[in-house]
């Protein structure tokens, strides 16, 4: 199964620095993925804590559709309890049509406490509220039927979209998946993708990642759906370069920013160190190399990207797409020679584009002594026909 390769951005962009500036970056970012022949870019959003930015991913991806060719985009993803079922389908099947067909459907029941409880939402239903959501909204995607549905949260009276999808085939759907099987069963009973947002996290994440895709499979095969695991994505943080000192260096930029980031809101671990005392206690070298043995991350070089994305496959019995995680770790500079890097000499591995050429070179130059000879011979048997010609 070829593998595809895309990023998740949420996007973390770390506090004190200019976020309109922040955000251009972002979709200047797109038009590099999308010249370096990265498929997919999945754009988060959130509404709080200062660090991810965007909080409409669809005005985001309509904007950086009109800079690129090819890439497709998808929400990663739409918070499906913020709003009205009617409404998010109907926006997403503008931007469905704005794009071409580029755009892919995420949806997952909203991360961030502090954004449920600006809306005063009860952070504990917001997966029940999950489910009710998809369910309206994949009936409106591919139904012409009206559906009247009432919830304690929104009601639906002979609602029916007024514009069809770009593609006959339809928006592809994915539901997020951290550790609890609601994400899996939801993807199976509505034959969704999965985006495996917690695949590197050794919490859990990615142990679950040997169970998930039967939870899938089980929900699919209920409701009389198909399960295909190239429609399954896994995240992973990764920053590349030449040698793993380099990248280690990188990332000193925004390393520790990141770190803290990663240490509160829903990733904070009761009962652990503060991060603070951490930082204040251990060499960023000691951080780095800590992380990498975890699996949680890979900072350093394209041989251990290509191990880590070969543990992920192994782990979880094969998947469709790799999704780097994208952060402020390193600057811009350095940010942009990783995904170049890895373009180069990572994703070809799992394409099989190297391998016709490499067969095609070993073939030439395993037989370089018997090609050479005879590409003299061929030379000097014209020359000694030319000389007795005007001789």
């Amino acid at each position: 199964m070829r593998m595809n390769f895309g990023v998740f951005l949420s996007p973390y962009h770390g506090p004190g620095q200019n976020p309109t500036l922040a955000i251009q970056r972002d979709l200047q970012m797109m038009e590099a993925l999308d010249a370096l022949g990265f498929e997919e870019a999945w754009i988060g959003e959130h509404h709080s804590g200062g660090f991810e930015l965007i909080s409409s991913p669809e005005v985001f991806i309509a904007a950086a559709s009109q800079r690129t060719q090819r890439l497709r985009f998808g929400t990663g993803v739409a918070s499906v309890p913020y709003h009205h079922p009617l409404i998010l389908a109907d926006r997403m099947v503008l931007l469905d049509h704005i794009t071409r067909g580029r755009v892919m459907f995420g949806m997952g029941p909203g991360s961030l406490v502090t954004d449920a409880r600006m809306l005063g939402m009860d952070y504990n239903i917001q997966r029940r509220r999950l489910e009710e959501g998809v369910g309206a909204i994949a009936h409106l995607l591919t139904n012409d039927e009206p559906l009247t549905m009432e919830t304690d949260w929104f009601k639906l009276c002979d609602a029916r979209l007024q514009l069809s999808p770009f593609n006959p085939s339809g928006i592809e759907l994915a539901v997020a998946a951290v550790r609890s099987p609601t994400g899996p069963r939801l993807a199976g009973r509505y034959g969704a993708g999965l985006l495996g947002v917690a695949a590197t996290d050794d919490r859990g994440g990615f142990e679950y990642l040997a169970n998930t895709w039967q939870e899938v499979e089980s929900a699919a095969a209920e409701y009389g759906q198909s399960a295909d695991r190239r429609s399954w994505r896994l995240i992973a943080p990764m920053h590349i370069a030449p040698t793993l000192e380099q990248a280690i260096e990188d990332v000193r930029y925004g390393y520790a920013n990141q770190r803290r980031f990663e240490s509160t809101g829903p990733f904070r671990i009761e009962g652990a160190p503060d991060i603070e005392d951490i930082l204040a206690n251990t060499d960023h070298e000691t951080l780095i190399h800590e992380s990498n043995a975890r699996g949680y991350s890979v900072i350093g070089t394209p041989e251990m990207a290509r191990k880590q994305i070969q543990r992920l496959w192994d782990k979880s019995g094969g998947f469709g797409c790799l999704l780097i995680r994208m952060t402020d770790i390193a600057d811009p500079a350095a940010t942009l020679r990783s995904l170049e890097l890895f373009a180069r000499q990572v994703m070809p591995e799992f394409q099989g584009s190297m391998r016709r050429p490499l067969a095609s070179w070993l073939n030439m130059y395993g037989d370089r002594d018997a090609v050479g000879s005879q590409f003299r011979q061929a030379q000097d048997m014209a020359i000694a026909k030319y000389a007795e010609k005007v001789g």
